[in-house]
């Protein structure tokens, strides 16, 4: 749980700050977003580690992309919040997303990525079989642990 927090907290906090570099601007909605998206790129890595790193990076573009719709959708269609346009950029939907922010988040999947394998092969533990989260196991009817 603790990692999934730091996770969320580097992509919380690095995503604003790539925006703050890049556009000289940013929204609190990108911080919970860019945390949300680290921790499926958590996800991606971890459930599907015989993938090449391209093939990750792609379904990390496509989460990133499809994620982007939704909270666009809601921040600047629903709210009126006005944190992106895309509307200028070629072959766009709804000014939310564009083929080519879909393709610099697959840039910006690769070293993401590879950060979070390297990390795996240095502590194999960690992995949970592709969980991010770990529930607690059930136990089956009749086998209750002792009462004292």
């Amino acid at each position: 749980m603790k990692k999934n927090m730091a996770a969320f907290a580097v992509g919380a906090a690095g995503y604003p700050c790539l925006e703050l570099i890049a556009r000289g601007r940013t929204h609190w909605s990108m911080a919970l977003l860019g945390g949300v998206c680290v921790l499926a790129l958590m996800w991606i890595a971890r459930r599907f580690p015989a993938m090449p790193l391209a093939g990750q990076a792609a379904l990390g573009a496509a989460f990133i992309t499809a994620a982007e719709f939704a909270v666009g959708m809601v921040v600047n269609l629903w709210l009126g919040w006005d944190v992106w346009d895309y509307s200028h950029e070629f072959a766009d939907v709804l000014g939310q997303i564009c083929p080519l922010f879909s393709f610099l988040w697959f840039l910006l999947c690769l070293p993401v990525l590879a950060a979070v394998r390297r990390y795996a092969r240095v502590h194999p533990a960690d992995r949970r079989g592709g969980r991010i989260f770990r529930l607690p196991r059930r136990r089956a009817a009749g086998t209750e642990p002792p009462s004292s």
